[in-house]
């Protein structure tokens, strides 16, 4: 029988060592596995590589795990905010690297990364420091910058609801990046709200089927059935 479900977020993480590369959903707050985050920080891998949407907000999540001292590199689109502030004073000591990839070219990366394609050319960034030591090309009149597919070892994400199966559906802008970095990592994990019975999920609203998800633990208040 298959079983995709976890009794809580520590067995989610455990097997995540020093040196890794995660996947971590979240446009700012919406969407964000905060809770997976967590049990990453009390696991402490060191030498993180972090992709992500941005650099965490104030002093939870993302800004968190960049507290304790765990990312070597974030890899994002929007390091910089008002409340970015661990960030900031992170990157400006020395203590993190930071790769800045534009938000399309973030997820189009990812979505490679999961297609299976080898790279693909794109005109933003040309002309630009992003584009610095990249291969281009000129296609039809226009300037193009040859950009490769992230991958990784683990995606975290988070859903609205899941089943033991591992499909997923998401709530209005949580959905966010979830989808995408699903099918771009080795080992997918997902904290969802309710896991319910399988079967109970309409079809037709399943945005990621069980195929790309490998662990689903609930959050909220529903139970694993």
């Amino acid at each position: 029988m298959i079983d995709k479900t976890r009794a809580d977020t520590a067995s989610c993480v455990t097997d995540i060592a020093d040196g890794a590369t995660i996947l971590v959903g979240g446009f700012g707050g919406a969407g964000m596995p905060h809770e997976l985050i967590d049990a990453l920080i009390a696991k402490a891998p060191r030498d993180l590589t972090i992709v992500s949407n941005n650099a965490g907000n104030g002093t939870k999540g993302l800004a968190a795990l960049l507290a304790a001292g765990l990312v070597r590199k974030m890899v994002c689109s929007f390091p910089r905010q008002a409340d970015s502030f661990v960030f900031d004073e992170l990157y400006r000591s020395g203590k993190v690297e930071l790769e800045l990839v534009p938000q399309g070219n973030l997820v189009e990366r990812l979505r490679a990364g999961g297609a299976g394609i080898g790279a693909f050319f794109t005109p933003t960034g040309f002309g630009t420091p992003i584009a610095a030591g990249k291969e281009t090309r000129e296609i039809d009149g226009r300037q193009y910058v040859l950009e490769y597919p992230i991958r990784a070892d683990y995606a975290l994400i988070k859903a609205h609801q899941g089943d033991r199966w591992g499909n997923l559906v998401y709530r209005k802008t949580a959905r966010n990046f979830g989808p995408v970095m699903a099918t771009a990592a080795r080992i997918t994990i997902a904290q969802v709200e309710d896991i319910v019975p399988l079967g109970s999920l309409d079809p037709e609203a399943i945005v990621t089927p069980g195929a790309f998800v490998d662990r689903v633990v609930a959050i909220g208040t529903g139970a694993a059935q």
